[in-house]
């Protein structure tokens, strides 16, 4: 094991020419320098969070939803039947119709009975209203709070002005009590989410949700670790700037205030569009690339981060491209950006660009993109 993390922290690959975790190890006194043992305190934060969510969705959420007359039911639940519900659950949650006349012969039903058993048992799985209501609050409520606090704790930091600061001493750079706060707290929300998707209800896009939750959190770690995080900062903030505001347009959408859904969710494209094609690559992408080249030069784990960056950016300008051409078209069309649509939409779980599954709003049912957020 001891042989496997002197690999995996290989100092040639993580930090630049002639640093050592050793150099790092003994900072002179009153000075802190990241270290890895400082992710475990994610942890404990991270059930903090999550004590917090369980209680602000019943005590604060909950109610909120009363208000606003949002149900917390599911409709009608299908009829109990043993063999139905087998093949449902070992074999397929969408009968073909070779499996449906196999059933209603066996049932002695007509096949739009076992078709209309199967919508029913289907709807049952589907978080409510209510359900997604309480999350989005939630979410919107965290991503508030930390642009906020980001906004706050980077107005005083010399970095959020003049980015060349980010590499200035590089590796040697203090970790100040407000940067590891945002960091941790970051931190710790992904791994709540992670928590999270295990009790809350399943959806299709486990898996996915998942691997983007361990990637952000392996990201944030590994930059934390390599003392990465003046730039890893201004990553985290761009991205919460329209996170909040989508969240908002969900809460909106569930509560059938279309019109001010509408303008959340034009604010929030105007928002996201800004900030990733235009801030993101001139700001933080010039740093990483060009900046710190000239200050630090490459090293290996620089060729790493910023290829990863880059993949993020062709991200961004995919997820532009759909928020435009989804806004545009409707808006060709001469009605509002939401207007009714087909039920059963599915939902885009993944990340900040996702929207619920049983919108009457077609815009936001079909913003389905899916990748990394930080």
């Amino acid at each position: 094991m001891a042989s496997l993390s002197a690999w995996f922290w290989n100092e040639r690959f993580w930090l630049p020419h002639n640093v050592t975790w050793a150099d790092l190890a003994d900072p002179a006194p009153g000075v802190e320098y990241p270290k890895a043992g400082h992710l475990l305190a994610a942890l404990p934060i991270a059930l903090g969070i999550f004590a917090v969510r369980i209680l602000f969705e019943r005590f604060i959420a909950g109610p909120c939803a009363r208000i606003l007359h949002i149900q917390s039911g599911v409709g009608r639940r299908a009829q109990s039947n043993a063999v139905l519900e087998k093949v449902f659950t070992s074999i397929t949650k969408n009968p073909d119709s070779r499996h449906l006349d196999g059933l209603s012969k066996q049932l002695d039903w007509e096949v739009r009975k076992v078709q209309r058993w199967f919508r029913q048992r289907r709807n049952q799985d589907k978080p409510s209203t209510h359900t997604k209501f309480c999350e989005s609050m939630w979410r919107f409520t965290f991503y508030f709070y930390i642009f906020i606090y980001g906004m706050c704790f980077l107005w005083q930091s010399p970095w959020l002005w003049d980015t060349r600061h980010c590499w200035y001493g590089y590796p040697y750079q203090v970790i100040t009590s407000g940067l590891y706060h945002y960091y941790m707290t970051q931190l710790a929300f992904y791994w709540s989410l992670m928590f999270s998707q295990f009790i809350d209800i399943k959806r299709k896009d486990f898996l996915i949700m998942f691997v983007h939750h361990l990637a952000a959190v392996g990201l944030l770690s590994f930059s934390y670790a390599n003392n990465m995080a003046r730039v890893g900062s201004l990553v985290l903030f761009v991205h919460d700037t329209s996170d909040f505001l989508l969240e908002a347009a969900k809460l909106a959408n569930y509560a059938k205030y279309q019109r001010l859904c509408d303008f959340l969710f034009i604010v929030f494209g105007a928002v996201f569009i800004i900030t990733r094609l235009v801030i993101f690559p001139v700001w933080v992408l010039n740093s990483t690339m060009f900046e710190s080249w000239d200050i630090v030069g490459p090293f290996p784990s620089w060729w790493l981060f910023n290829i990863l960056l880059l993949i993020l950016q062709v991200l961004h300008v995919i997820w532009s491209y759909l928020i435009a051409r989804i806004a545009i078209k409707a808006l060709l069309r001469g009605k509002t950006l939401f207007v009714s649509s087909p039920s059963g939409m599915r939902e885009s779980g993944p990340v900040f660009l996702s929207l619920c599954p049983l919108s009457p709003s077609p815009l936001l049912s079909r913003f389905s993109p899916f990748a990394l957020s930080a």
